[in-house]
């Protein structure tokens, strides 16, 4: 009785792994007519930005160019279609796990080249222009930078004139003080006052150069701040990028040149070099005191004079040479680009355009994993069964039909009868009646 049981319940489960197969097999079959017209608009799709992508490779705009990029792109659809057919048919019906990892890794190595030939110019096509107009951003940015530093520099060099006027100032009135008498006790304008006067009128000569430099460095900013503008609307400007690219590349240039025009501008060196001659140029005058004594005195003031004119021209050589030292600007210059190589270079600030671009050439996949399941599913439904339990109607008509035409080949190789003569009923004989009574 319990083997009955069993057997019954087993019946049954193997009927309803039957019916859910069955069912899914329907699925699968209504879904396999539309699968391929959907393959096939995914690796048109597919081929039309790859062309598009191309073409903003090609230079050329001329026939040869064209049918270039129409080649590439429809060997990229058959090549796209053709590999996810093969996937779909192959990677679903195999059933040892050697093979189904052997197709998985096929299916990974063709994604990366599918990438490779195609996603990433299907990018190009979707930002690509975006992309090149971040390049642009970039490089005003790296512009802007460049031209603040080397206006910096220039400012700060221009900043030394104080320090130069500083000097000058304190050696205008130790001259004050000789003309007093307050230095070398002989008031006059002898030789240490010679000596003091000859330093300030090069101070003085320093400072009117520094001050020259200023109007030139305060145009050449503005001047600089101006073709910045202009950069950044071209960044943003309606138009196809290209021509805004060579227009942007022309400022560019005119920006170049007012950078190395404000880090030439810069009096740093000159001031430096100053310095340096104030204390090792000193022309010093015939004593001109009338004794002994007061030749004496004036050597001794000419004598801490210089060593005054030492301590100051190291202080101007040290903040000279503090401006001299600051980091000079970052040597920025405009490099056009693609809209392929711009993707790639700014690919973080275009995740959503990669990932549409990505997807439309590995949609396919999830449904190769799709069929993979669905198709393990039915073959799970039908193990339990016998091969008779999973027959359908038109597959027994089938199966009927074919065993009859066995019986009718086997009857006609042993010499029987025509097969189609036995089928039909034999017709009985038909025998007279006789009357009753009457003798034969």
């Amino acid at each position: 009785m319990e083997t009955g049981n069993d057997h019954a319940a087993l019946s049954q489960a193997e009927a309803q792994g039957v019916r859910y197969a069955t069912e899914l097999e329907g699925h699968v079959k209504w879904l396999d007519s539309i699968t391929g017209a959907a393959l096939g608009v995914l690796a048109v799709a597919s081929g039309i930005y790859t062309y598009l992508g191309v073409s903003s490779l090609l230079d050329d705009n001329g026939a040869l160019s064209f049918f270039a990029a129409v080649s590439y792109s429809v060997a990229v659809s058959v090549g796209i279609f053709v590999f996810w057919s093969y996937l779909m048919r192959l990677l679903p019906a195999v059933r040892t796990m050697g093979s189904r990892i052997g197709l998985m890794i096929s299916m990974a190595i063709g994604s990366a080249a599918i990438v490779a030939m195609s996603s990433w110019l299907n990018a190009a096509a979707l930002a690509g222009a975006a992309a090149v107009e971040q390049h642009l951003a970039r490089t005003v940015q790296s512009y802007q930078s460049s031209l603040e530093e080397a206006n910096l520099i220039a400012v700060s060099a221009q900043g030394l004139e104080r320090d130069v006027a500083r000097v000058r100032q304190s050696f205008e009135d130790l001259g004050e003080q000789e003309a007093n008498g307050d230095l070398s006790g002989l008031a006059g304008r002898g030789a240490v006052f010679r000596v003091l006067n000859q330093k300030s009128d090069e101070l003085r000569s320093l400072e009117a150069q520094i001050a020259s430099q200023q109007p030139l460095v305060t145009a050449a900013f503005s001047e600089g701040n101006a073709i910045l503008s202009r950069m950044r609307a071209l960044t943003v400007e309606p138009g196809p990028v290209e021509a805004r690219s060579i227009e942007f590349s022309e400022e560019a240039v005119r920006l170049a040149g007012i950078i190395t025009q404000l880090r030439q501008l810069s009096v740093a060196p000159l001031v430096a070099r100053a310095a340096q001659d104030l204390s090792a140029s000193v022309v010093l005058p015939e004593l001109d005191g009338r004794t002994g004594e007061a030749r004496g005195e004036q050597q001794s003031t000419i004598s801490s004079v210089l060593v005054v004119l030492g301590q100051r021209a190291d202080t101007l050589r040290t903040a000279a040479e503090a401006v001299i030292a600051m980091p000079p600007p970052n040597d920025t210059t405009y490099t056009p680009i693609s809209t392929a190589d711009a993707v790639i270079k700014y690919a973080e600030n275009f995740a959503p355009s990669w990932a549409g671009a990505i997807a439309i050439d590995l949609l396919p996949a999830v449904l190769v994993l799709i069929l993979a399941v669905t198709q393990s599913a039915i073959r799970s439904g039908k193990e339990r069964a016998g091969v008779g339990e999973t027959l359908t109607l038109s597959e027994l008509r089938a199966a009927l039909m074919a065993i009859r035409e066995m019986d009718d080949a086997r009857l006609i190789a042993h010499g029987s009868p025509d097969p189609a003569a036995t089928d039909r009923p034999k017709t009985a004989e038909v025998q007279p009646i006789t009357p009753k009574g009457k003798a034969g």
